[in-house]
């Protein structure tokens, strides 16, 4: 054997011996190792990680999978994430508002998921159609909540009213009975993006109004809106307009008798002995309960994920009822599960605040779905805030929105 023939051999036997050795070389998984996605959600302090950790290493062990957690705010969480999809790197499971569930999936960035009658029937009707998107599902619910009207009593009761509020003419009379007590009867929204259509849409549904019509054309100058928007004003009158953040805070020093807010303010009341408060249902208008903001929680799965079928897993195991009652139980702020059948679970409704919120979720509805809905949403604001300041009347406001959600649908 020539020595030209030796080293041929020699190095043919150290490349077979390295192409066989265990772990080396081609970068291959091991069959059994576990499957990472990585998950974006809105649940960022210590607390809430602490819970939503939780869920997830339990799903974890049972799916052999690892998942990246990782948070958004949601001052700039919604920019990140379509930052993320224009760069072709978007997470594998998004958690989205349900406001933003429409302008994702329309865009076509987001996976289609089982949308049969087994997979959708088990959540809240009216929380089913922010899912879809030209009759294919796109996300799942996992959380909702609502609003209430929290009652301070004892500065009701101060100023001569002692009366129930079952009927919106209840509401208009004790609030402007406290006003008229030298106090602030109502406190009202003003310019507070994101938020003020929250606090007018409910009166807009009371009233029989709403912002699109079944076609999906707008309705923002119906008389049934003008009265809601008149009512709102005069309300305002009764109190005082700020933020939400303000006003709730104010609320919590006793400085409002009525306010329309959220369960997140339920254990500050209860740590405040020296406020009480009685949270009761948004009123109708014969004494039934009125129809009040409903917002949720939704999970998505991106269309370019590589991990299909553990995404979808992740998914359907949070949105599980169980697993978001625990979620919920541990999380207040986070409301109640999406699923119809855990909402009013004992484990929340012992606290008897929050069972007035789930009372509530069966008169609530969401916002109407449309990809440009942030769009209307600022319309109808902006309406809101010239009549408070007095640039305009209900109707005129109402008809200047009429004028721009057109243009913005089109037609």
């Amino acid at each position: 054997m020539n020595t030209r023939y030796r080293l041929l051999m020699v190095v043919f036997l150290s490349v077979s011996t390295l192409l066989f050795l265990p772990g080396c070389g081609g970068g291959d998984t091991p069959a059994n190792a576990p499957r990472t996605i990585r998950f974006w959600h809105f649940w960022s302090e210590p607390g809430q990680k602490a819970v939503l950790q939780e869920l997830v290493s339990e799903f974890e062990k049972a799916h052999n999978a690892k998942v990246e957690l990782t948070e958004l705010s949601w001052n700039d969480g919604k920019v990140k994430l379509q930052a993320a999809f224009n760069s072709g790197a978007p997470p594998d499971v998004i958690e989205l508002g349900s406001d933003w569930v429409a302008q994702f999936s329309s865009s076509g960035v987001l996976l289609a998921l089982p949308g049969d009658a087994n997979a959708l029937g088990r959540f809240v009707p009216y929380s089913v159609a922010p899912a879809m998107w030209q009759g294919r599902t796109f996300a799942y619910p996992w959380t909702l909540d609502t609003r209430v009207i929290y009652v301070n009593t004892k500065l009701a009761q101060s100023s001569g009213w002692n009366a129930p509020i079952s009927t919106m003419d209840d509401l208009i009379a004790a609030a402007e009975k406290v006003n008229e007590s030298g106090s602030n009867g109502w406190g009202a929204n003003g310019a507070d993006a994101h938020r003020l259509y929250k606090k007018i849409l409910p009166f807009m549904w009371t009233y029989g109004g709403d912002v699109l019509n079944t076609n999906g054309r707008p309705v923002l100058n119906s008389p049934e809106n003008v009265k809601a928007l008149t009512t709102y004003a005069q309300l305002a009158r009764a109190g005082f307009v700020e933020t939400q953040r303000q006003l709730d805070a104010a609320f919590l020093q006793g400085k409002i008798a009525l306010w329309n807010s959220g369960s997140w303010l339920s254990s500050k009341i209860r740590s405040n002995t020296a406020l009480k408060v009685t949270p009761i249902l948004m009123p109708g208008l014969t004494g039934e309960p009125g129809t009040s903001f409903a917002g949720g929680e939704y999970l998505a799965v991106s269309a370019s994920t590589k991990n299909t079928q553990i995404s979808r897993d992740l998914v359907l195991f949070l949105t599980k009822g169980m697993n978001a009652v625990r979620f919920c139980a541990k999380i207040p702020e986070a409301g109640f599960p999406a699923e119809k059948g855990y909402y009013a679970d004992s484990t929340l409704t012992a606290d008897p605040i929050k069972a007035v919120f789930a009372q509530q979720l069966e008169h609530a509805r969401m916002t109407p779905v449309h990809p440009r809905w942030l769009d209307l949403e600022a319309v109808l604001e902006d309406a809101v805030v010239r009549v408070l300041l007095g640039e305009s009347t209900p109707e005129e406001a109402l008809n200047m929105a009429q004028q721009e959600a057109l243009q913005i649908v089109g037609g």
